[in-house]
């Protein structure tokens, strides 16, 4: 019976080769959900998504916040997708590749948003995440920080928080660190 599979597998092989092009590479389950989920996006009209490793790459993208209200109004932070082959039972890994100044996002990139860590679950998907990141640029929370100087300020003297965000966008120092600026 063994061998009867292994004779219909090398039949379809062949009958797909004989198309002429090259061997067609099977997709993985998450592959597939990826594929179905970035077919399905809709996107606020503030993020961008593209794909610097071209199209036939679609386990690595990058989505582009621009926020239209807020502190970071005027921003524009890019976030690098990485989603594994078992996606969507495992979250994808998600940072932030524009150095910014945020309580939940650490001057490395990583990113403190629940739905990537302990509340993820298979039904979510990537739009779910694009929407919590803009959620965290219209709302960013001192309660479960990352970048606990910035949730203390924000906490304490949202003015000051203000002057802050808007001293790191425009490409200066926030205590002693530097920020490229990113408006």
């Amino acid at each position: 019976m063994i061998n009867l599979f292994k004779i219909k597998g090398q039949k379809k092989e062949e009958a797909a080769n004989s198309s002429g092009g090259p061997p067609v590479k099977k997709q993985s389950p998450g592959e597939l959900r990826l594929h179905k989920d970035i077919a399905e996006l809709n996107l606020p009209k503030t993020t961008k998504i593209s794909f610097p490793n071209g199209k036939d790459d679609l386990m690595n993208f990058e989505a582009t916040l621009r926020p239209d209200e807020g502190y970071y109004l005027g921003g524009a932070f890019t976030f690098t997708f990485q989603v594994s082959a078992s996606y969507p039972h495992e979250a994808p890994k998600v940072k932030c590749k524009t150095k910014v100044y945020h309580p939940n996002i650490d001057l490395e990139g990583n990113v403190c948003l629940n739905i990537l860590r302990e509340d993820w679950k298979p039904v979510l998907n990537i739009n779910t995440i694009i929407y919590g990141l803009n959620l965290l640029f219209s709302q960013p929370n001192d309660e479960d920080p990352l970048n606990h100087e910035a949730a203390a300020v924000l906490r304490d003297n949202p003015q000051k928080f203000q002057r802050n965000v808007q001293m790191a966008m425009s490409g200066g120092y926030v205590d002693n660190t530097h920020f490229p600026r990113c408006k």
